[in-house]
């Protein structure tokens, strides 16, 4: 059984694959190709992610120490999937992340594939004013 991070209130803190699958569509250039079993991403031609639903996991491409960091930090949250090409992808399941944790990851992913010019021209999600819970835009 799997053990996941609780937030203060003591709920577990969740990502859908509805939130995961806005976080892609909502950065530039992005495609989606359905398999059998998954979906993939790509932008402009280069894989930088892929869904499956049946397990409610991603994988995410990252560099290789953030590949090892993110799994030695929570193993429960993160597996190493494999390298390739100098980048480590890990398995992130989508119970165990919180939003805010899940948007940097999906952008990371998206900016070690995407093209310079097409980065530069896209806010990182980081960089973005955090919204509370709860409370609505004034």
């Amino acid at each position: 059984m799997r053990r996941f991070d609780r937030d203060t209130l003591g709920a577990t803190v969740t990502v859908d694959s509805d939130d995961f699958l806005r976080m892609v569509a909502a950065l530039p250039d992005t495609q989606r190709a359905d398999g059998g079993q998954y979906s993939s991403f790509s932008v402009r031609g280069k894989r930088f992610g892929y869904y499956w639903p049946r397990t409610q996991t991603v994988g995410l491409k990252q560099t290789l120490s953030e590949q090892r960091a993110l799994v030695a930090e929570r193993p429960d949250v993160f597996e190493e999937q494999f390298t390739a090409g100098g980048f480590g992808w890990v398995v992130v399941y989508l119970e165990g992340v919180d939003t805010q944790e899940l948007s940097e990851l999906v952008f990371e992913a998206w900016r070690l594939s995407a093209p310079d010019d097409l980065v530069a021209q896209t806010p990182d999600p980081a960089d973005q004013p955090r919204r509370k819970r709860g409370r609505a835009r004034s």
